[in-house]
């Protein structure tokens, strides 16, 4: 199985008097046509997934879906695990997609760079990774996923994504 892992675009920065719960945070103009052109190299990298997944926080859905309408890949479903929860918790709610060849999960730092350290090496700080908001991380795990059953197949950082749209 491909795993995807996928940090939100560029968002507002955190300011409680505009967005007094950070969960409502969306991205910026500047990170959704930054993220566009992103999703067009993703595109020609994997054409496609079968399930995406992503953080139910408003920056994170915003990303899903622009991956949906500008690459083309499924919907996005909610997963609540991917809204800055424990790497176990969020492996435990890829059993349901088990079947699946490729997923994508949309989703935050620190989280995002934990669960690769943790489906790589069964620690999720054992891995050091610098995924910039925008980045894509592809993972070749075990069927079903599992700690340290991952290899690091590339980690991508989105100006390298952008280039790749031409």
């Amino acid at each position: 199985m491909f795993l995807y892992l996928v940090r939100h675009a560029i968002a507002g920065e955190h300011d409680p008097a505009r967005w007094p719960d950070d969960r409502e945070r969306p991205l910026t103009p500047e990170g959704e046509k930054k993220f566009r052109q992103a999703a067009r190299g993703l595109q020609a990298l994997v054409p496609t997934v079968d399930v995406v997944l992503s953080s139910p926080l408003v920056r994170a859905w915003q990303t899903a879906l622009i991956l949906h309408k500008t690459a083309g890949w499924p919907e996005p479903r909610r997963c609540e695990a991917l809204g800055l929860a424990n790497p176990a918790d969020v492996v435990d709610a890829l059993q349901p997609h088990a079947s699946a060849q490729s997923i994508a999960l949309v989703g935050h730092e620190p989280s995002l760079h934990e669960l690769a350290s943790f489906l790589l090496s069964g620690d999720a700080a054992e891995v050091r990774m610098t995924m910039r908001k925008g980045s894509v991380a592809c993972l070749q795990c075990a069927d079903p996923p599992r700690a340290a059953s991952a290899d690091l197949e590339w980690l991508l950082q989105p100006r390298i994504l952008r280039s790749l749209a031409g």
